[in-house]
């Protein structure tokens, strides 16, 4: 258990049994009573310390209806109260940008032009991220907003069965550099799409299991690999005239984008190396989410001087200790992007985990007796906050000896809730139940 579990502050009330806990510590919310849901947000917030800057919101499954509207709601009371003026999203960082034009009033004239490019993991077809986008372009429209709300991804470009092609990236950071110098980058141009090849060589699905049919290490991705060490070194060398030139927001940016083309590739190179498959697969999925924490580090500092950061993803990759993932007999553990994060802003970030009780749509039945969720959802709802450390010192114990309850029958992303998830977040919130997604693929 963290350290705060152990050495409680003497102003910290103390309990006996987990349920004394709950019963005295959970402060119930609705979605359908704004003044109760904004109040109970504001007590939240208000724990938490203040030189926060990133804060962490993870859903315990991808396609729960109740958990995103919940993100919502958080989210426009977090801009109008608490000063957010960005949300980074699960989703490609790259492809994010399209998004992020719509909601500042440019770019695509509906969401529905970019609601499949731009996101990643089909997440643009869920009709609440359009409630989102659509909220945000709204917000900004009104002159009475001086700070206008940015929307980000902070996603790798990848996909759970393969991983894009750099082709986007690298063309993002070539394009800035012409728009300064065009006639500067044309060798440069040619040699990196001529080491490019086909993006169908880069996205083959079949590479994710045989190493066999990744490019990753093949003598043009390394030549690759060593033209982007060049880009990334030119991009830091003129660095002053850059900035000057572009202004400093677009060439960190730029630079960004250079840092991703590395990452991926280091990507791919790893699922091109003969190995044991869980250990590249662990390799990958720890990779992923060191981008996904480098990704979110650059948010912050852009969002720096005009607001705080909303950071949503699954549980697993906001969580402070080991991620893990059951792959038939082999159990998966790597660092996620919450562990990074921890290390980077220290108390500067923050993580709310979030619970579910029974979801039909899920194949989520009721918890099992002693379960925490079964716990948790017996005080007063249909939601509840709950603090993970104030005044749990003394029941250690018990909390370590808890039950899991069983997984979902349909939608394999969703976790329980554990002992370690007292480490893994700052507060839970915990919805009694979870409709499956508006506009989420069928499970079967």
């Amino acid at each position: 258990m963290k350290e705060s579990l152990s050495l409680q502050k003497s102003s910290d009330p103390v309990y006996t049994t987990l349920d004394d806990w709950i019963l005295h510590e959970a402060f119930p919310f609705s979605l359908d009573s704004p003044t109760s849901f904004c109040f109970s947000v504001d007590r939240v917030m208000a724990s938490l310390d203040p030189s926060l800057k990133l804060l962490g919101f993870g859903e315990a499954l991808h396609g729960g209806e109740d958990i995103l509207m919940l993100r919502n709601r958080l989210f426009q009371r977090l801009v109008e109260r608490h000063g957010y003026s960005a949300i980074a999203v699960e989703s490609s960082f790259p492809r994010a940008r399209a998004v992020n034009e719509y909601v500042a009033g440019r770019g695509p004239a509906s969401y529905d032009a970019l609601r499949v490019a731009g996101f990643s993991h089909g997440f643009g077809q869920l009709d609440a991220n359009r409630e989102l986008v659509e909220w945000m372009r709204e917000y900004n429209a009104d002159p009475s907003h001086r700070i206008k709300l940015q929307f980000y991804g902070f996603d790798s470009p990848t996909e759970m069965m393969f991983s894009d092609s750099p082709d986007q990236v690298l063309h993002s950071v070539l394009d800035y550099l012409a728009s300064i110098d065009a006639a500067g980058c044309v060798e440069q141009r040619l040699r990196i799409d001529s080491l490019l090849g086909p993006d169908s060589d880069w996205e083959n699905p079949a590479a994710t299991m045989d190493p066999e049919k990744s490019i990753g290490l093949s003598p043009a991705a390394t030549a690759l690999r060593i033209e982007v060490e060049g880009l990334i070194a030119q991009l830091q060398v003129r660095r002053p005239e850059l900035a000057a030139k572009s202004g400093g927001n677009r060439y960190l940016e730029a630079m960004q984008y250079a840092r991703i083309a590395r990452q991926l590739l280091n990507y791919h190179a790893a699922l091109a190396r003969k190995s044991e498959p869980c250990k590249r697969i662990v390799e990958c999925l720890g990779l992923r989410d060191a981008m996904m924490a480098d990704n979110l580090a650059y948010v912050v500092s852009q969002e720096r001087s005009r607001g705080k950061v909303l950071a949503f993803a699954h549980n697993s990759h906001l969580k402070r200790t080991k991620a893990e993932w059951q792959l038939g007999s082999a159990k998966l553990a790597w660092w996620p992007a919450g562990a990074h994060l921890n290390e980077i802003f220290g108390q500067s970030y923050a993580v709310i985990g979030t619970a579910v009780g029974v979801s039909d749509g899920n194949g989520i039945g009721q918890p099992e007796a002693g379960t925490l969720e079964a716990r948790l959802t017996a005080v007063p709802g249909p939601g509840r906050f709950i603090p993970t450390h104030k005044g749990v010192g003394l029941i250690a114990s018990e909390i370590a000896a808890l039950p899991v309850r069983s997984a979902s029958k349909l939608n394999p992303t969703y976790f329980a809730l554990t002992p370690q998830s007292f480490n893994d977040f700052d507060w839970l919130a915990v919805q009694d139940d979870a409709k499956y997604a508006r506009g989420g693929p069928q499970l079967i």
